[in-house]
């Protein structure tokens, strides 16, 4: 069993071959997949996919990166996540590689979903690029442990995992820990403790080793998946098995049945 803990499948690249997708994740072992959200305006088709499988999850959040689109406030995200399949609130947090300015309005808005997971105990999925000092500091402020979490697509410094992990967050490792010039961040893998460990996709983006460069999809985390494990010097089916039964854990509204 492999679980995919974060993927776009709703992007145009993905659901136009929506069969195809699920067909190729079962016949890599990838069981489950959560499809996470980036803006309001595209939730339906979110919620849509994990409507029509029973396998795929959603999540409810604006992308720190999205500034025109709809802006939820704290009622708004937790009636969405009251739907059954929404197990998680995000993608949130702070990214300032695109915006170097570092507005106030992705602080707020981070501030407002961070709020919205403690009160309805759900899970955040956070996103930092270029702003892991704000990121943590804003984490700590607003009581974020509470909720608990991932730290998504995680390519911070050890330093940071560190952090993350002791605010009770899972770090998440995508295709790029697979790249040749990502010791570092293999260093990292090494470094989390099996209990906080998962793995993702982040399709249709960064498709691990040999396919990078290619549109990616849910069941290339089976690579992901391989080069932790070679990292960690342990067994692709141990790291399976740890990572999926933390899914499981974090994300409680997700039925692995």
């Amino acid at each position: 069993m492999l679980v995919d803990s974060h993927c776009h499948l709703d992007f145009p690249d993905l659901i136009e071959n929506e069969a195809d997708v699920l067909e190729r994740m079962i016949e890599n072992g990838v069981t489950h997949a959560l499809c996470v959200s980036v803006k309001l305006e595209t939730l339906p088709a979110v919620i849509g996919l994990a409507e029509r499988h029973a396998n795929l999850f959603a999540s409810v959040g604006v992308h720190p990166d999205n500034a025109d689109c709809e802006e939820p406030d704290e009622a708004r995200l937790l009636a969405l996540a009251a739907h059954p399949k929404v197990v998680a609130i995000g993608e949130t947090g702070l990214d300032y590689y695109w915006h170097k300015d570092a507005p106030e309005w992705q602080r707020a808005r981070f501030r407002t979903h961070i709020r919205a997971a403690r009160r309805c105990a759900k899970p955040l999925i956070i996103h930092t690029r270029d702003s892991a000092a704000d990121t943590l500091r804003l984490m700590r402020e607003e009581g974020a442990d509470q909720a608990g979490g991932v730290m998504h697509c995680f390519t911070e410094t050890r330093e940071v995992a560190a952090d993350a992990l002791d605010l009770g967050f899972h770090i998440s490792f995508s295709g790029i820990v697979s790249f040749k010039n990502a010791e570092a961040l293999r260093d990292v893998a090494r470094f989390v403790p099996s209990d906080r460990l998962l793995v993702e996709t982040d399709a249709p983006y960064l498709a691990p080793m040999p396919f990078r460069g290619k549109t990616n999809q849910p069941a290339y985390v089976r690579h992901v998946a391989q080069a932790v494990a070679d990292a960690r010097g342990e067994s692709l089916a141990r790291v399976a098995e740890a990572t999926s039964r933390n899914f499981f854990r974090l994300f409680k509204d997700a039925s692995p049945s």
